[in-house]
């Protein structure tokens, strides 16, 4: 099963309000539980010795209460003038980097002019780095993370002005 397979289908069950999901294949076995607080969710993966395993993630409920808080203050005044750009969000919990490595330029600044499959940072999940990629064309207006800054699953990560 590939990362973007699994990453899928995280996001399918967070959208479908189940509370639990379990699926076994031959070398992989992924449980998703999501938890009782909205926006709570649970990620656990075990794989069978392989080259690239599948992430094991696991979301401590202390940050869960934390991290709604500090992101509904700012997005209620600033939704007005945010509804007409597209937010890209985290597909992954993991540490977010916005260079390739420590001495390499940015993937892309505010300003800047991305097409759809530009890479726009890396979130690293258990020692794998995972390229995410725009999914729109248009302009880098804000970005939403610090560099180096730990990420939840679907949590915005930059807004871009598709006109």
């Amino acid at each position: 099963m590939e990362l973007k397979e699994i990453q899928n289908l995280i996001k399918f069950v967070a959208k479908s309000g189940a509370s639990e999901v379990k699926l076994e294949m031959d070398d992989v076995k992924i449980t998703i539980k999501t938890g009782s607080e909205p926006g709570e969710v649970t990620y656990v993966s075990q794989a069978a010795p392989m080259q690239m395993a599948a992430p094991q993630m696991q979301a401590p409920p202390a940050q869960a209460p934390a991290a709604p808080t500090p992101e509904a203050a700012p997005a209620a005044p600033a939704s007005s003038d945010d509804d007409k750009y597209v937010t890209v969000k985290s597909p992954i919990i993991g540490t977010f980097y916005r260079k390739p490595a420590p001495d390499k330029p940015l993937f892309c600044e505010v300003g800047d002019t991305v097409k759809e499959g530009d890479t726009l940072c890396i979130i690293e999940a258990m020692k794998l780095f995972n390229e995410i990629e725009s999914e729109v064309s248009g302009k880098i207006v804000k970005v939403l993370v610090d560099d180096s800054s730990p990420v939840e699953f679907d949590q915005p990560l930059f807004l871009v002005d598709p006109s």
